[in-house]
């Protein structure tokens, strides 16, 4: 009765572990086998233990072309998205005009919109205007798909915004500019942090978009594609492994400010 007893006051707990490896099973998956030395092509059984991939993490061709590619899309998708996700997301809370309400609706259609179909629907309209495939074409269709959720991460932030804060920081003689940039950015900072690091996320590892319009032009999820036909490569589980360390360290890192001002704040 004793363990039934822990056990129902810790169920939420248990689950709450559960579902986190569960999450966590393929990530620990990709970092075992980025150290595994297969005997041939496929690297889905472990063999042996081994460091090769590590130092040589761009030893296999185009690989670290291909990641140059997907870094620098992601990166320029980002920027582009989250400056004009932030303009609209305060356009649309702030301010009242004509077809206000279809916007806020025709926001959420890339995100409800399957992929493949918004992947043919771009690949048709770049073709329609006569345009090359390529990098160009890449960016500006992560950077359409981006923008939903940029908007709906920043709107959401705006929204909770007490605008008494800023109304005294008028009443301050504090004039347009200052006032946004000393109250208005520093309190939608989180939400816009949040859509930045959500496009960046979504623009790196999207595939099906990428692939209707890429043109000759290889991103890294496209690579993993092709490298899956031929046989998988261990450098690709360590650029995974890599990806994610950096993402933890990110957490880890965002997690340790804010305790850091909570407790300056006390």
């Amino acid at each position: 009765m004793a363990v039934v007893r822990w056990f129902k006051r810790h169920l939420v707990v248990i689950a709450g572990m559960i579902t986190l490896g569960y999450l966590l099973l393929p990530n620990v998956i990709v970092t075992v086998f980025s150290f595994n030395k297969p005997k041939g092509r496929f690297n889905y059984e472990w063999q042996q233990f081994s460091l090769d991939a590590w130092k040589q993490p761009c030893g296999v061709a185009d690989m670290c072309g291909s990641l140059s590619i997907s870094l620098q899309i992601a990166v320029w998708a980002t920027i582009g998205a989250t400056l004009l996700g932030t303009m609209i997301a305060f356009a649309l809370v702030r301010y009242r005009f004509r077809a206000r309400g279809a916007i806020n609706s025709l926001i959420f259609l890339p995100m409800a919109m399957p992929e493949v179909v918004m992947a043919a629907s771009l690949l048709t309209l770049f073709l329609n205007m006569g345009a090359q495939l390529g990098f160009y074409t890449i960016l500006i269709a992560h950077i359409m798909f981006c923008l939903s959720f940029v908007v709906t991460a920043v709107k959401a932030r705006v929204m909770s915004m007490d605008p008494r804060l800023e109304e005294a920081a008028r009443d301050l003689y504090a004039g347009p500019v200052q006032t946004f940039v000393r109250v208005t950015l520093p309190i939608a900072a989180p939400g816009i942090a949040a859509g930045a690091l959500l496009s960046f996320a979504l623009s790196f590892d999207d595939f099906i978009i990428t692939n209707f319009n890429a043109g000759s032009t290889v991103t890294f999820p496209m690579f993993v594609w092709g490298s899956a036909q031929r046989g998988t490569p261990v450098q690709i589980n360590v650029i995974g492994t890599a990806m994610f360390l950096v993402a933890v360290l990110l957490v880890l890192f965002s997690m340790a400010i804010t305790n850091r001002r909570n407790k300056v704040k006390a």
